[in-house]
């Protein structure tokens, strides 16, 4: 793992150009799987739509009628067409549009992304000076990435400034760019290399310390 005191900070060209602390209150926290869990959770369920809906008994259309007699038939009694056994009848106990979001307290959430972020301080992490590309242009920004080492599942963390790349970086395959406010676990989790400029990664250590 490299060192907290002075992370190197890469040019576009996957040189050394100069070095930041890493805050210990953001990047040597520690990292509870528990809570880590929890937060991935509470975020995934809150983006569940939630919109399954079946018909009940009482709200499938038809069945008013009583199929046939109760008595001297020779069949199993039925007082509707509708009823749950019956094909075309309703759903028993079946899903109602509902909300599947969680609460988890502001300060378990922040614990857990400092600890993702943790997870993150050795060899999925990458800082770079400065993010200029010659046109924006979705090639350009894959073959920056690519020169730094940023493959596989990468995050870039950008200024609200670079607000472009983020609509260039939605052609590639494997690639989320966010601001530093947007920082997530989920996201911070997912990635292979958490890509951050360094202006943006002084925010972040503002922002979540």
């Amino acid at each position: 793992m490299q060192s907290i005191d002075a992370f190197p900070v890469l040019g576009q060209d996957a040189q050394p150009v100069d070095k930041i602390d890493l805050t210990d209150g953001v990047f040597s926290s520690a990292v509870k799987g528990s809570l880590v869990h929890r937060a991935v959770v509470m975020q995934r369920a809150s983006t569940r739509q939630g919109t399954a809906s079946t018909l009940g008994r009482g709200e499938v259309r038809g069945g008013g009628k009583k199929p046939w007699k109760q008595k001297h038939t020779g069949r199993a009694r039925s007082g509707s067409s509708r009823s749950p056994i019956w094909r075309g009848g309703g759903t028993v106990f079946g899903p109602k549009p509902r909300s599947y979001s969680s609460a988890l307290p502001k300060k378990m959430y922040r614990a857990a992304l400092r600890g993702a972020l943790t997870a993150k301080a050795g060899d999925g992490l990458l800082v770079l000076g400065d993010l200029v590309l010659p046109e924006m242009k979705t090639r350009e920004l894959v073959k920056t990435l690519n020169n730094v080492g940023a493959r596989g599942k990468v995050l870039l963390v950008i200024h609200e400034e670079l607000a472009d790349l983020i609509r260039i970086g939605k052609n590639v395959r494997n690639l989320k760019v966010i601001h530093g406010k947007d920082l997530n676990v989920y996201d911070v989790l997912w990635c292979e290399k958490l890509v951050v400029t360094k202006a943006e990664l002084e925010q972040i250590q503002k922002i979540w310390v």
